[in-house]
Order: structure tokens, then sequence, then C-alpha cells
């Protein structure tokens, strides 16, 4: 890792925003989370913060001494847990408390103070893998049988000793963990500099002056007014375009901490250093893209499906967030839409649901948008012995519903994982996490689908899922190529700028939507779109959200057909990350070597546009 040395579980999405928020006190109480269940007060946290300093210094008597014994090896292990266990607990709040006002320093500076105690506990700790691997294999695997307390690091050292030949002496890993601050900087400076900093542009909207906010820009963007559309892309993408050599500076240096990564560990490329922590082929990503590519057909007939639908004689990029159906009333309040959640889940068993009542009454949920809020939505599950949380931006729209179910998935992951794993081996890896997130989508969109008849509603929640498909399966895929060509040319020797990334992201941009084949514009502004998208900075993040999607389009097809679905797929949410992605996803009844759940999901996506051509032809809607 580059950065902390701790279990961090946030599941970054995204939501469409209101157009002004309010002040953070003038929403309820009842709608903001409740951060005293991590710590009663940010003096607390300090407290909890230098205590836990204190205690790291105690890494240094472990030296020399971790493989003299089976217990030996379990008490170092156990303590460096705790420590992690800790500063998992100490980011959660002070990353919490930052994004619900990043207006405010103060949590910024506790952010970057954990983060400089994150990387002195990690240069402290530095010696304890080596010294492992100095150890016969033969007698790791004969401690885990002896001492029990081992047990819950079984997965851990035997994937130590598969990468082995990436692990580097002592004085290395020192170096290396000390360089972890340093090399979130570009990522840092990026996030502080578009959510405090960037001058958004203003536009005039309804006789006032609108600034283009990432809230703004999401609401907007959506309007059904295209002269509106348009005129609010050009503003946000040319604002982007006029700082293209600042983003493009930031991104490349945060391609050569890629790099600097890869390279230090010995590994072919930045890609297979990205995988090989959870074990995932290469392939795996290769044969996305290829698949994509392949059944790019299909995503150019949701393009022509949407501009039939809009009635439209040519469609372009920023036509892609309007709503597909128009005249049809979709919102929801916060209570209409925790009924429709709840109920929505009941196939997953009543204890689940009483466990999402209880996220909504104990308030793990931060749900309006504020001024200074950080926009989108996540959950954050990094909080061992509390509960997870969840960031909202809610505005009652069908689509806010539905990523409030979509977040709650992640949640529900992260509290069964918790709960029956031992903190080790508790947290899962983003290949996985998208999986409970859109199963929960799935089973909300059937039971609208079961009970409503009315041909525009139910063309309403069928386009709902075509957008998430567009959002999740082609898009994040496209980002995934981007992200993959954008390392490839660093690792060649070339130094890119703002100019070359936008040339890059166009051209690929344009492939995907059909432009030159006439299917979607894809207009000249649009080149400035990456400067927008933070996922670049996570490296080879984006292409587990396309991955999830297709495991969890086949896990929602046999929920729907299978009588023992429902216990293999609860033993799945409650195993964390006691086994490798693609294993867990084994166990849960899918098959990530093969093209099987690629091809369920593309027929699935089919089946949904046959049904709403077949309303529209009996609508008469040309």
């Amino acid at each position: 890792m580059k950065k902390l040395p701790i279990l961090i579980l946030l599941i970054a999405c995204t939501s469409f925003l209101i157009a002004n928020a309010q002040e953070r006190d003038e929403i309820d109480e009842q709608y903001k989370w409740d951060l005293t269940h991590l710590y009663s007060s940010d003096e607390e946290w300090t407290s909890a913060k230098n205590k836990l300093r204190e205690e790291s210094k105690k890494l240094d008597e472990l030296k020399g001494s971790l493989t003299a014994s089976a217990e030996k090896l379990a008490d170092a292990l156990e303590f460096l847990s705790d420590i992690r266990k800790g500063m998992s607990r100490l980011g959660a709040y002070a990353n919490m408390k930052s994004d619900q006002d990043t207006r405010v320093s103060r949590y910024t500076s506790m952010k970057l103070e954990l983060q400089q105690l994150g990387s002195g506990i990690s240069a402290a700790a530095s010696f304890i893998e080596p010294e492992i691997l100095e150890a016969d294999s033969a007698n790791l695997m004969a401690f885990i049988k002896e001492e029990s307390r081992l047990a819950p690091f079984d997965k851990y050292l035997s994937d130590l000793l598969r990468r082995r030949p990436h692990k580097r002496s002592e004085e290395v890993e020192k170096v290396i963990a000390q360089a972890s601050q340093m090399a979130g900087t570009a990522s840092n400076v990026r996030s502080i500099f578009s959510n405090a900093d960037f001058p958004y542009p203003e536009i005039e909207i309804e006789g006032k002056k609108v600034k283009l906010t990432p809230a703004n820009f999401s609401r907007y963007r959506a309007s059904d007014d295209r002269e509106m559309r348009e005129k609010v892309f050009d503003a946000f993408f040319g604002k982007l375009q006029e700082f293209q050599r600042t983003f493009g500076a930031k991104l490349y240096g945060n391609l050569q901490s890629d790099i600097f990564y890869a390279n230090v560990r010995n590994y072919e490329s930045t890609l297979h250093s990205a995988l090989d922590g959870n074990n995932i082929p290469v392939e795996v990503y290769h044969n996305l893209i290829d698949n994509v590519h392949l059944n790019l057909p299909t995503f150019h007939r949701y393009l022509q499906l949407r501009k039939r639908m809009m009635k439209l004689d040519h469609l372009h990029y920023f036509d892609l967030y309007a709503p597909l159906v128009g005249d049809v009333d979709l919102e929801f309040s916060v209570e209409e839409g925790k009924t429709h959640v709840l109920n929505s889940l009941l196939p997953l068993g009543e204890d689940y649901v009483e466990v999402v009542r209880r996220a909504f009454d104990e308030r793990w949920i931060d749900m309006y948008p504020n001024e200074g809020k950080r926009s989108g939505a996540y959950s954050q599950g990094s909080a061992y012995d509390v509960h997870p949380y969840i960031l909202m931006n809610y505005n009652e729209k069908y689509n806010d519903v539905s990523t409030l179910t979509h977040e709650l998935g992640h949640t529900m992951h992260s509290y069964f994982s918790n709960k029956a794993q031992p903190f080790p081996k508790a947290g899962y890896s983003i290949f996985v996490a998208e999986v409970a997130s859109t199963v929960n989508e799935a089973l909300l969109n059937d039971y609208f689908l079961n009970d409503i008849s009315d041909k525009n509603v139910r063309l309403a929640i069928l386009g709902n899922y075509l957008e998430t498909a567009k959002g999740t399966l082609f898009r994040q895929t496209q980002f995934a190529e981007f992200e993959l060509k954008i390392h490839e040319m660093v690792e060649n020797g070339e130094a890119l700028t703002g100019e070359d990334f936008d040339r890059l992201y166009l051209e690929i941009t344009r492939k995907y939507y059909g432009h030159d084949e006439g299917v979607c514009t894809v207009d000249e502004n649009i080149k400035a779109e990456w400067a927008y998208i933070p996922h670049f900075y996570y490296t080879y993040y984006v292409y587990q959200y396309a991955t999830s999607f297709t495991a969890s389009q086949a896990i929602a097809e046999k929920l729907k057909n299978d009588e023992g679905a429902v216990e293999q797929y609860r033993k799945f949410l409650s195993a964390g990350g006691s086994q490798y992605p693609v294993e867990l996803l084994h166990k849960a009844g899918v098959d990530m070597s093969s093209a099987a759940p690629f091809d369920l999901t593309i027929a699935r996506i089919n089946a949904v546009m046959d049904e709403m051509e077949a309303i529209l032809d009996e609508i008469g809607h040309d």
C-alpha cells in the first residue's frame, strides 16, 4: 500500500445532489451520522491517536525473535493487528469528519497527521515480513497447526510466502514504507484542489447565477432541457480544460508513484503489481476489456434506444444523463425510500432486514447534502469493533433510492464480515465489494417491477437498470482501458502531459460510444472528463466495478431460481477476505474464470431492451 498500513474499506460511488445545499447545522440530527459511536469527541480521537503512537513504539522490541517459536510469532502478529485495527478506527473518524465538510481544515490536518503516523508505523514494522520470510516455509506451516492464535493469520502467512519474490530486505522495506506519505501527495493535492479550491464556473439558470460545483453539475447535466445540458457540459468541462496542465501534472505524478512501487518490488508491470495482492490473474483485466469490445454493439443498441426514447434526431454525450422517461414522477422521501428498500431486501432474510433497519434508526447514515460536503456516496466499513457508516447525498429521486440500497449492500457485507471473521480476515477486496451492492440494486429493481403495471413507470425502472449497466460495466471498463493505456505509456518511458491525457481519453471515449459510426457524438470538450474522475488515482480500481457487476448478475439470477442460493450468498457475505476473491465468488456459485457471468449479463441487458422496445411499440412511441 502507498499510504496507511491499515485496513480501510471505503467503497466510493456516485449520486445526484441537490442544487443548493443547506448548511450542516440546518439539517435534522436524525439524518446525520452519529460519529460518537467511534469517539465521543475530537479530543478523545486525539488521545486514542497518541496512545496508539506510544504503543507502536514497542514494535522494535519484537525484532529478532519473530520466528523463534509459534508463540512468539502469534504475539507479534496479534500486536501488529491491534495497531492496524486502531489505525482503521482512527482513519474512519478523521476521514468522515473531513468529508462531512471539506472546508474545515482541522479535519484535513487530522488526516495528514494520521498519514504521517501510518508512514512511521509502516517504517517501524518494515522488518516483520522480511524476518518472517527468512524462516523455512515448512516451519511456518507447522507453527499454524501448533498455535491456535495463528489461525486468523493463516491466509496472511500463506499469501506472504506466495509473494516472497516481491518482498525486499528490511532496509528496502523501510524505505518503501517511508516513501508512502510522499507517494500519496498527488492524490491528496488533487482531492483538496477539486473539493475545496477549484474555481468552478458559474452559469445563469432561470435568471440566477449558479456555481457548477460537482453537486450542481450532477444535477443540471440531468436536466430535461437540452440546451441547458449542453450549456452545463460546455461550462464545466471548459473550466476543467483551463487547468489541463495542472491536472495532468498531478495524474502523471501518481503514475510515477505506481511505477516506483512496481519496480521496487520487481513486478513485470504496474498491472501485475496491483492485481497480485488479491491473486487476480492479469488475464481477468484484459479479458474484461476484450469482452466489452466484442459487445460494444449491445452498448450501441442501448444508445440507440436512448435516442429513440428521448425523440432525438441525433444523440450527443451531453444527452446521456437526462431522464429516459421525462414525464414519470419517481420521487421518494427518505421515509418512503427506506420502506421500499426494507421491503425489497426481505428475500435475504428478516435478520438481514433488521440490521438494515438499525442502520437507519441508529444513525449510521449521513443522508443529505450540505455545503462543503464531499460529493457522491460511499460505505465506510473499516471500524471493525463498531459498525459501518454511509455517506449519502440524497435528493429524493429513484436514483437516490437505488444508490441508498447499493451502499447498504456494502454496509451489510462489512457488517456480516466483521461479525463472522477475525480482524485480519474481515476486510474484503474491491474485486468482490461491488457484488453485494449491485445484488441489492437488482432486488430493488425486481421489487418495483413485480408491482408495477404502468408502462411508463416500467420503462423508467427498466431504464434505471440499463443506466446502471452503462455506468458500471461499459463506462468503468472504458475507464479501465484508459488507466491501462496511460500506465503502459509511462512504463515505456513516455512523459505524459494534460494534452496527452486529453487526446487518449477522447480517442477511447469516441470508440466506446460509436462516435465515428454516428451512434453518439462525443464532442471535443469531453476530452477534459478524465480530470473529473478521482478513481484514476486509485491504481487499477475501476475494473472491479465491472467484474463485480457481472458476478452480481449471476448471483441475482440464482437468488430468484435456486432455493439454496440465499444461504450460499449469506455465507459469501460473512466470508470477508478469508479466501482470495475468485475463490470466494466460486463458492457463491460464480466462476470468474469463465465467460459465463459476462455472457449472462449481456443477455440480461438485451432482454431488458427487448421489453422496453416492446413497450415502446405498444404505446406507439416512434
